[in-house]
C-alpha cells in the first residue's frame, strides 16, 4: 500500500536517491551518458536540503511511501516506510505565483517500484493540491522521445496542448512538449 504525505527533511537523501536513479532509468538513450554519469545523489541532497530551507512555499513536494515490509532499501522517510517516489510542484514557470495554470515540475518512482501504484498515487494528490490551491490547469513538460512517460500521462488525463520547447543536455538538444490538464 502507498501512501502520500508531505516531503519533510528526513526525506532528502532517498528523493535525491530516487531523482538520480529515475534520470539514469527514463533516459537512457535520450539524454546523454555523460549527462547521467554525472548526476550525483549526494550533489543533489545538498542542493535539494538548501531548496527546503529556502522555501517560500512556491514548491511543494510530496513522497509517496510504503510500509517498510513491502518496500526494503528506499530509504526511511521517518514513519516506518520507505520512500519510493517524489513529486515536486508549484505555480507554472513563468506566471506569478497567483496565476491560473500550475506545474507538476517532477514525478520520479524508485525504478523497481515502476508500475506498483506509487506515481498514480502521486499524481493525483499533485492533482488534488493544484485544485485546492484555486489553479485552473496543470501543466508538464516531457521529452518527446520519452514514450513511456507520455503515455503514463496521458492516462492521467494529461494531452500535449501544442507547445514545444529544445533543452540542451551536454550539447545535446532534446525536444519537450508540453503537457496539460483541466482541473
Amino acid at each position: 500500500m502507498v501512501r502520500v504525505r508531505l516531503m519533510t527533511d528526513d526525506d532528502v537523501p532517498a528523493v535525491s536517491a530516487i531523482r538520480v536513479a529515475g534520470w539514469r532509468a527514463a533516459y537512457a538513450g535520450l539524454v546523454p551518458r555523460s549527462y547521467l554519469d554525472a548526476m550525483d545523489a549526494a550533489e543533489d541532497t545538498a542542493a535539494r536540503r538548501r531548496s527546503l530551507a529556502a522555501g517560500g512555499g512556491r514548491v511543494r513536494n510530496l513522497v509517496a511511501v510504503e510500509a517498510a515490509a513491502a518496500g526494503g532499501g528506499g530509504g526511511s522517510g521517518g514513519d516506518g516506510g520507505s520512500v519510493v517516489g517524489w513529486a515536486a510542484f508549484g505555480p507554472y514557470r513563468g506566471q506569478p505565483g497567483t496565476g491560473a495554470d500550475g506545474e507538476l515540475y517532477a514525478l520520479y518512482v524508485r525504478p523497481d517500484r515502476i508500475g506498483t501504484g506509487a506515481g498514480r498515487a502521486l499524481t493525483a494528490e499533485v492533482v488534488r493540491h493544484a485544485a485546492e490551491a484555486g489553479r485552473r490547469r496543470l501543466l508538464l513538460w516531457v521529452l518527446a522521445d520519452n514514450h513511456r512517460a507520455r503515455r503514463f500521462y496521458g492516462r492521467a488525463g494529461f494531452t500535449a496542448d501544442g507547445l514545444e520547447m529544445t533543452e540542451v543536455y551536454d550539447g545535446v538538444p532534446l525536444r519537450e512538449l508540453r503537457y496539460a490538464r483541466a482541473l
